[in-house]
């Protein structure tokens, strides 16, 4: 599942969780993850959910991060948004 993840420190990824992951966990793994290091969006962070990163949004190499921790949030992010985290 392709998803939107912020933490407690402020982090903001893109990544691929396990279909059968446990969508209450606080540590999760995370596959092919790039953070947002600047959002440059001007709706605020679900916009990286809903349409992706804008050209003014700064965006990470992509790694696999074996446990992501102090997870807060999940968001279904949009096909078009994934394929622009891709590009990014």
């Amino acid at each position: 599942m392709k998803a939107l993840i912020t933490t407690k420190h402020r982090g903001v990824f893109a990544g691929e969780l396990a279909e059968d992951a446990n969508l209450a966990a606080t540590s999760l793994p995370l596959k092919n993850a790039r953070m947002a290091i600047r959002f440059g969006t001007s709706k605020g962070v679900l916009e990286l959910a809903e349409t992706g990163p804008t050209g003014s949004s700064r965006i990470s190499a992509p790694a696999d991060v074996p446990m992501l921790h102090d997870i807060t949030g999940i968001f279904a992010i949009t096909d078009e948004a994934w394929a622009k985290w891709q590009a990014a």
